[in-house]
C-alpha cells in the first residue's frame, strides 16, 4: 500500500502539510481548532452568512481566461466559505484569513487595511461577529479595483450596486448594510496597504511539484482527464467532489461519512470554457462565477440569474456541472440551461457520450449516469442567438439573495414575424424534476404571439405540473407564480407595444 500523500498548501506565507486522514475535515475546523485562527467564525455553517469568508489564492494562469476571480500580482483570488471548504481542496494553493492582514494590535502596531479602516470609521460594525467575513469580501473587491488601476489608472471604482453585489454572500443581522456599504465606498478611495501577494506567485509554482494528496480507499485528486476516467471506472461508488458547495452540508449539517472521495478541481481539462462557431462548453470543473460569466455574456438577459445564484463564495467554489449532476428539482441552474437546448458530455473511461440535458432527469434525484460514468462538460448551442430568439431566466424566492428558488424558469422563444415558430419553457419547483412544459409549448407553436396564445398557454401550464406544498411555497403559489411568469414573458416580449422587462420586476436593491 503507498505511503498517504499529505496536503500541502501556504498559511501565512509559509507552506504547510496537513494529513489526509479526515478528508472531509473543513478548513475552518481546520484554523480554528488546529492554528488558533479564531478570526474566521462559524455562524451557518452552510455557507450561507459569509462569517467564514477567506480568501484562497491559486496560480492565474490556471483558469480560464475570462475568469471573475480577482488577478493580481500573477495570481488569483476567490472569497469562499471555510465552512464547506475541505481541506483536500486547497492543496497546491494559499490560504488567506482576517489575521493576514494588519489587526492593529499594540503587539502588531501599523496601518490597518482599508476594509478594516473604512469599516471603523463608518461604524460598520456593532457586535462584530460578522465582520471578519465582511472584511475579507471587502479586501477581495479593494485589491481587485487596486489591480484594475495598476493595469488602467483611468479605471472606475464599482458603485454602490455593485457593491452590495459583491457582498450579497454576507450577512449582516445588527449594524444594517447602509454603513457597511458606506465603508465599502470609502475603502475605495484608498490605496494600501493591500493584501500579502508579494512572491506569493513563485511560491505557487514551487508546490505545483508536490505530489496530489491521496490516502488509499479515502480520498483521490487527479490532475488529468484520463487518471479521473480510470479512478471513476475502477471506483463507481466513490463520491465525485468539486467546490462540494452542496455535499459540504451533508457533512456540517447531517453528519454523513462520504466514503471514498473524488476531487475533481484540480483535473485541468475540467478547468476550460472553449467557444466554437456553434456551441459554448462549460468543464465540470468551471466555477459557478466563470461560468455564469461566460453564460451572460452571450445571453445578457441571463444577468439576473447570475447575481442571485447563491452569494459570491459559494459562485466561487461551486460548479456549474455540478449544479446540474445534482438534479435537485429545485436548482436554478438546469431550467435555464435546458430552455437553451444544453446538452451533457458524459464520460466512463474512454468512451463519450451527449445527452440532451432535459433527458437526464429521470425522477427526483435521480439521472441517467451509467455506473463509473460522470458529467465531463455541459455543451450549450449558440442558436437561440440567432434572429428572432428571445430568452429569459427567471427566480422567485422569499429573499432576494442567497436564497432558495420556489418557482424559477428559464424560457427561449423563436419568433417568426408575428408567429411563435419555437418555444422551449422550463421550471424548477413544479415537479420531482426540472423539465420542460411541453402542454403550454404545444399551445404556443404556430400560433400568433397574443394574449389569446398566452391564455391557452397557461391553461395548459395547470395541466403540465403539479407542485407541491411546503415550507418555500404553496402549491397553489407556484401554479400562480408560474403562470404568471409566462404572462411577463409575452408582455415583455409581444409584438405590439411590449413592456420592458424591468418595469415588470421589483428589484430592492437598485444600483445607485
Amino acid at each position: 500500500m503507498p505511503a498517504p500523500t499529505p496536503i500541502r498548501f501556504l498559511f501565512r506565507g509559509q507552506p504547510v502539510e496537513v494529513p489526509t486522514d479526515t478528508p472531509t475535515r473543513t478548513v475552518l475546523q481546520w484554523l480554528r481548532e488546529d492554528r488558533q485562527a479564531c478570526g474566521t467564525k462559524e455562524g451557518c455553517a452552510e455557507g450561507d452568512c459569509g462569517a467564514c469568508t477567506v480568501l484562497v489564492a491559486e496560480l492565474a494562469e490556471a483558469l480560464p481566461s475570462a475568469s471573475q476571480a480577482v488577478l493580481s500580482a500573477g495570481v488569483a483570488l476567490r472569497p469562499v466559505n471555510a465552512c464547506i471548504r475541505f481541506l483536500p481542496s486547497l492543496h497546491g494553493k494559499a490560504l488567506l484569513t482576517v489575521e493576514d492582514l494588519a489587526d492593529g494590535s499594540p503587539a502588531a502596531p501599523g496601518p490597518l487595511h482599508p476594509a478594516q479602516q473604512a469599516l471603523l470609521d463608518c461604524h460598520g460594525a456593532q457586535c462584530g461577529f460578522c465582520t471578519p467575513g465582511f472584511v475579507m469580501t471587502l479586501a477581495a473587491v479593494h485589491e481587485a479595483h487596486q489591480a484594475h488601476q495598476d493595469r488602467d489608472p483611468t479605471a472606475c471604482a464599482p458603485n454602490r450596486g455593485a457593491l452590495a453585489d459583491a457582498l450579497s454572500g454576507n450577512l449582516c443581522r445588527c449594524t444594517g448594510y447602509r454603513p457597511i456599504l458606506d465603508a465599502a465606498q470609502q475603502m475605495l478611495a484608498q490605496t494600501g496597504p493591500r493584501l500579502p501577494l508579494a512572491g506569493l506567485r513563485d511560491q505557487l509554482l514551487a508546490l505545483q511539484a508536490a505530489p496530489a494528496p491521496s490516502v488509499d480507499g479515502c480520498v483521490h485528486a487527479p490532475r488529468d482527464l484520463a487518471t479521473l476516467a480510470r479512478l471513476r471506472a475502477d471506483k463507481p461508488e466513490a463520491r465525485l467532489v468539486a467546490g462540494a458547495t452542496d455535499v459540504g452540508l451533508w457533512v456540517t449539517k447531517q453528519m454523513r461519512p462520504l466514503g471514498e472521495l473524488i476531487f475533481l478541481g484540480d483535473v485541468a481539462e475540467l478547468r476550460h470554457i472553449e467557444a466554437t462557431a456553434t456551441a459554448l462548453r462549460i468543464g465540470a470543473a468551471v466555477t459557478l462565477e466563470d461560468a455564469w460569466a461566460a453564460l451572460v455574456a452571450r445571453w445578457p438577459a441571463l444577468h439576473e440569474m447570475h447575481r442571485r445564484f447563491a452569494g459570491p463564495p459559494v459562485r466561487h467554489a461551486g460548479t456549474l456541472v455540478g449544479n446540474l449532476a445534482n438534479g435537485s428539482p429545485i436548482g436554478d441552474g438546469p431550467p435555464v440551461l435546458i430552455a437553451l437546448g444544453a446538452e451533457l458530455w458524459l464520460r466512463r473511461g474512454e468512451v463519450q457520450r451527449r445527452l440532451p440535458l432535459q433527458d437526464f432527469y429521470l425522477d427526483y434525484m435521480k439521472n441517467a449516469l451509467q455506473p463509473g460514468e460522470f458529467v465531463e462538460a455541459v455543451e450549450v448551442p449558440l442558436q437561440t442567438l440567432g434572429a428572432g430568439w428571445l430568452t429569459q431566466a427567471h427566480k422567485i424566492s422569499k429573499r432576494l439573495d442567497c436564497d432558495i428558488s420556489a418557482v424559477s424558469a428559464g424560457f427561449a422563444l423563436r419568433l417568426d414575424g408575428d408567429r411563435v415558430a419555437e418555444a422551449r419553457l422550463a421550471y424548477g419547483g413544479l415537479a420531482a424534476t426540472v423539465r420542460r412544459a411541453s402542454g403550454a409549448e404545444a399551445a404556443l407553436i404556430g400560433q400568433p404571439w397574443t394574449e389569446a396564445a398566452l391564455r391557452a398557454a397557461q391553461a395548459a401550464l395547470a395541466r403540465d405540473y403539479t407542485p407541491l406544498t411546503d415550507l418555500r411555497a404553496s402549491a397553489d403559489y407556484r401554479r400562480a407564480t408560474a403562470a404568471a411568469l409566462l404572462e411577463r414573458l409575452w408582455l415583455s416580449t409581444r409584438p405590439h407595444e411590449p413592456v420592458p422587462l424591468e418595469q415588470l420586476r421589483v428589484d430592492l436593491r437598485t444600483p445607485a
